[in-house]
C-alpha cells in the first residue's frame, strides 16, 4: 500500500480543477484513494491545458496529412518537407492565463516554451511570430499589460537568438479580462534529422536534461484550464520564470547530442513539467516509466515529490538514451554547463512509479493517464448568425478622407512599428521581409529557397457567423503567404475560447472547427500542429472566439517575390476578385460608425483558389511590382498602406457606393501593380483565367485621390499610422 500522506478533500479535489465524476473515475481505475502527489499528477494530466478533453472530438475532424506532411498533430511540431532533403518544424501555442497575471514573464515563458517545442524536434529555430490581443485601450489594465508582454516577447526571443518575423495587435472591450498571448516559433531541420517523443526499449536510463527544478510554475497547466475571479492575485507563483541564455545552451546541447545517435526519445518539459513529459514518452511508446525524484537536480530546498512533479521551471528536458553513450552526452551537457541526471528507467509494466526518499509516492497506469484521459462530448448550441447588413443600411462617412484616416490610425488599423521594433527582426541574418507587409520572409540557409510565415484571425467575424469566421482565418493566412509569392504549405491553429461547459461557447468552439477544416481542405493547407486554450473568461464573461491560425509558404526562389508597397510612380493599378460591397462586421463599421452588427463577407473558398494561384504565377513570372490582399478595412486601407510603406500616392476611381466600395470586406481580393508595358498581357491572361480584373488607377505624385470622393497626402496618413501606438503606450 502507498501511505497517504495528506487527507484528500472535496475541497482538495475541486482546487485542483477535477470535477467529482472524474475524481470517481480515478478511484475506480486505481482501486483506492489516490495520495497527495497522484492527485496532483491526475490533476495535470486531466486538465484542459493537457488533454484537450473539451475539444479532442472535433481536432479529430480536422485535415491533417497531405503530400508535404512528414508529421502531424500528437508531436511537439509539425513537420512539413521543403525539398531538397530539408524540412520546416513549426507549431503555436498560448501563454494567456500566465500573461495575464504576469505579463513579462507569462509572454516570455510562452515564447520559451514554443522554442522549446521546435529544437525538440531536432530542428534549429529560425523565425518566430506573435499574435496578441489586449482589452479595449482606455482599460485600466491594458497598457501595462501591453508594455509587460511586448516586453517580454522581445526579451526572451532576442536574448536567445531568433528573428520576429510577423505577427498582430488587437484591442477589443471583450479581452479585458483575458488578454491573449498566442507565440509561433519555426526551424529547419533534415529529414533524417528528426527526434519524436515516443519511448522505445525497456531498462533504458531516462535522462533529466537543463536547468533545475524550483518552485516556480507549480500548478500551471490547472490554472491555465480555470476561468479568472477575484482569487487572480493568487495564482501568481503558478506563472514561470525564464532564462533564455539557459535555453539557448540548451539548444546547442541538445542538437550537438543528437548528432550523436545517443538520443531514443526527448520531450519538452512545458505544462505539468516533469509529470506530462515523462508519462507521454512511456504512455506513446507502450511502456512504464520508473522515476527517482532523489536524482532530480533542483534549486531549493526540501522540495516535496508533489512540487517537483507539477513544477514548471523553464528550460528542461527529458530523454530516453542509448546507455552505451551516457557518457559522451554527459560531457556534451556539462560543457555547456546544464545539469545531466539519469532519473530514472523505462520498464515493460505499463505503470508510472515515482519514488521519493525511500517512498513510492505514486503508482499508476500509465496509459489510462496518457492516452486515455476523460474525453468530452460537450453539449453545445447552433452559435447565432447576424443577419446581411445592406451597403444601404450603412451610413456614408461625412468626410471620406477623415475617415480613412481613422482607419488608418485607429488602436487597430495603426502600424504595430513600436511593438516590433522591440523585437529583432535581423538576427541570424536571413530575414528577406521584415513585420509590416503581408507575410515574414526568411532565406533558408545554403539554397535559393525562401521560407513565409503568417499569423491572422478576425474575430469580429467569428462572433458574427462562427463557421465563415473559421473560414475566412484560414483563407485569410493563405492570402497572405500567397501575396508574396510563396506556395501555401501548412498550417498550425491556436484555438482561443471561453469556457466550454457553457453551450453556447461550445457551439462557436465547434463551428469555427467546422470552418477552419472546410477551408483547409479547400485550399489544400492542412493543420498541422496546434494548441487549444479554453476557459478564457472573466466573471462569465468570453473572449471573441480567436481560432488564431499561423501558415507556412515555399518560395523557390527568395528573390522572386512582392512586396505590399508601390514600387514606382506610373504603374498601373489593378483590383483582383471584384469590387468592393461588404460592409457587414467591417472595421469601417466599428471604427468610424462605432457599430458592431451584420454578418461577416462570405468567403468562396474555390474563387479564393483559383485568384491566388493566378497571383502567384504573375508574382513567379516577375509580372508585377507590388501585390497586396485586401481585409480590414477594404480597398482604401490597402491602397493607403501600400502608399504609405513606399511614399508614392496614387489616383483611382471606384464604382458603385463609394463607402462599400472603399471600405467593404469583400474576401479573395488583392491589390496588384503592373509595369503599363505589361499590362494588356496581364489583363489578357488574367481574363483568360475567368478570374474578375479591373484596373483602378495609376500610381503617383505624394497624394492618396479617389476621384471625387477624397484626397489626402500620403504624409498625412502616414502621421495618423505611425501616431498612435507610441501616443498611446507614452500617454500617463
Amino acid at each position: 500500500m502507498i501511505p497517504n500522506d495528506i487527507k484528500i478533500t472535496p475541497e482538495l479535489i475541486e482546487s485542483h480543477g477535477l470535477k467529482p465524476d472524474e475524481y470517481q473515475r480515478i478511484l475506480d481505475l486505481i482501486g483506492r484513494e489516490p495520495t497527495f502527489t497522484e492527485l496532483g499528477i491526475f490533476s495535470a494530466m486531466w486538465n484542459e491545458h493537457c488533454s484537450y478533453k473539451s475539444s479532442k472530438k472535433w481536432l479529430k475532424t480536422l485535415p491533417t496529412e497531405g503530400p508535404r506532411v512528414l508529421q502531424g498533430p500528437g508531436e511537439n511540431a509539425g513537420v512539413v518537407d521543403i525539398g531538397d532533403g530539408q524540412c520546416v518544424v513549426f507549431k503555436m501555442e498560448s501563454h494567456n492565463h500566465p500573461s495575464y497575471i504576469e505579463p513579462y514573464q507569462g509572454a516570455a515563458t510562452g515564447v520559451g516554451g514554443i522554442l522549446r517545442d521546435v529544437f525538440t524536434m531536432g530542428a534549429r529555430p529560425v523565425a518566430a511570430m506573435n499574435a496578441l490581443r489586449f482589452g479595449e485601450p482606455d482599460h485600466p489594465r491594458t497598457r501595462h499589460l501591453v508594455s509587460g508582454v511586448v516586453s517580454g516577447v522581445g526579451g526572451y526571443g532576442n536574448s536567445f537568438g531568433v528573428p520576429t518575423v510577423g505577427g498582430e495587435v488587437e484591442f477589443h472591450a471583450r479581452y479585458n479580462g483575458n488578454c491573449l498571448v498566442n507565440a509561433f516559433a519555426a526551424g529547419l531541420a533534415k529529414h533524417d534529422g528528426i527526434f519524436l517523443s515516443e519511448a522505445k526499449g525497456v531498462g533504458l536510463p531516462v535522462v533529466y536534461l537543463g536547468a533545475k527544478t524550483g518552485r516556480d510554475g507549480v500548478g500551471g497547466a490547472t490554472m491555465a484550464s480555470a476561468e479568472f475571479d477575484d482569487t487572480i492575485e493568487e495564482k501568481r507563483p503558478t506563472v514561470q520564470v525564464g532564462d533564455p541564455f539557459t535555453e539557448k545552451c540548451l539548444l546547442e546541447a541538445c542538437l550537438e547530442l543528437m548528432e550523436t545517435g545517443a538520443v531514443i526519445a526527448i520531450q519538452d518539459m512545458g505544462a505539468a513539467g516533469l509529470t506530462c513529459s515523462a508519462v507521454e514518452m512511456g504512455a506513446k511508446g507502450d511502456l512504464g516509466i520508473e522515476l527517482n525524484l532523489d536524482q532530480v537536480p533542483v534549486r531549493e530546498d526540501h522540495m516535496s515529490a508533489y512540487e517537483m512533479m507539477l513544477s514548471e521551471s523553464q528550460e528542461r528536458m527529458l530523454m530516453v538514451l542509448e546507455p552505451a553513450k551516457e557518457a559522451q552526452a554527459e560531457a556534451i551537457f556539462k560543457k555547456w554547463g546544464l545539469d545531466f541526471a539519469i532519473v530514472g528507467v523505462t520498464t515493460d509494466t505499463l505503470r508510472f512509479v515515482v519514488k521519493h526518499q525511500g517512498d513510492i509516492v505514486a503508482d499508476l497506469p500509465i496509459k489510462e493517464l496518457g492516452d486515455e484521459a476523460p474525453e468530452y462530448d460537450r453539449p453545445w448550441i447552433e452559435p447565432k448568425k447576424r443577419p446581411v447588413l445592406a451597403a444601404e443600411d450603412v451610413a456614408e462617412p461625412e468626410d471620406y478622407a477623415e475617415a480613412l484616416k481613422r482607419l488608418v490610425g485607429s488602436a487597430n488599423g495603426s502600424s504595430r512599428r513600436w511593438v516590433y521594433e522591440q523585437y529583432d527582426t535581423l538576427i541570424q541574418g536571413n530575414s528577406a521581409a521584415t513585420p509590416g507587409g503581408d507575410a515574414g520572409v526568411i532565406r533558408v540557409e545554403g539554397t535559393r529557397k525562401g521560407l513565409s510565415f503568417s499569423v491572422d484571425v478576425t474575430p469580429r467575424y467569428c462572433e458574427a457567423d462562427a463557421f465563415e469566421g473559421g473560414k475566412q482565418a484560414v483563407a485569410e493566412v493563405w492570402r497572405n503567404l500567397t501575396a508574396v509569392g510563396s506556395e501555401p504549405l501548412a498550417a498550425t491553429d491556436n484555438l482561443n475560447f471561453g469556457n466550454p461547459e457553457r453551450p453556447e461557447i461550445m457551439g462557436q468552439f465547434v463551428h469555427c472547427i467546422k470552418g477552419i477544416g472546410e477551408a483547409c481542405r479547400e485550399l489544400d493547407f492542412p493543420i498541422v500542429s496546434g494548441n487549444v486554450s479554453l476557459y478564457n473568461e472573466t466573471h462569465g464573461e468570453a473572449i471573441l472566439p480567436t481560432p488564431a491560425i499561423g501558415g507556412v509558404g515555399l518560395l523557390p526562389d527568395v528573390t522572386v517575390r512582392a512586396a505590399a508597397s508601390f514600387a514606382k510612380e506610373g504603374d498601373a493599378i489593378l483590383v483582383i476578385g471584384g469590387p468592393g460591397t461588404h460592409l457587414g462586421a467591417s472595421q469601417y463599421l466599428a471604427d468610424v460608425l462605432g457599430r458592431e452588427e451584420g454578418a461577416p463577407p462570405p468567403v468562396d473558398l474555390a474563387a479564393e483558389k483559383r485568384r491566388g494561384t493566378i497571383v502567384r504565377q504573375l508574382i513567379g513570372g516577375g509580372r508585377v511590382t507590388a501585390v497586396h490582399d485586401i481585409s480590414s478595412g477594404g480597398l482604401g486601407v490597402a491602397l493607403a498602406e501600400m502608399a504609405m510603406a513606399s511614399g508614392i500616392g496614387a489616383t483611382v476611381s471606384v464604382d458603385g457606393p463609394a463607402h462599400a466600395a472603399l471600405f467593404g470586406e469583400d474576401q479573395g481580393r488583392y491589390v496588384v501593380t503592373i509595369d503599363p508595358e505589361r499590362l494588356d498581357a496581364v489583363l489578357e491572361d488574367v481574363i483568360d483565367a475567368g478570374i474578375e480584373v479591373q484596373q483602378i488607377g495609376t500610381t503617383g505624385g505624394t497624394e492618396l485621390i479617389v476621384d471625387g470622393i477624397l484626397t489626402i497626402s500620403v504624409a498625412n496618413l502616414k502621421k495618423a499610422h505611425e501616431d498612435w501606438f507610441p501616443s498611446y503606450m507614452t500617454t500617463a
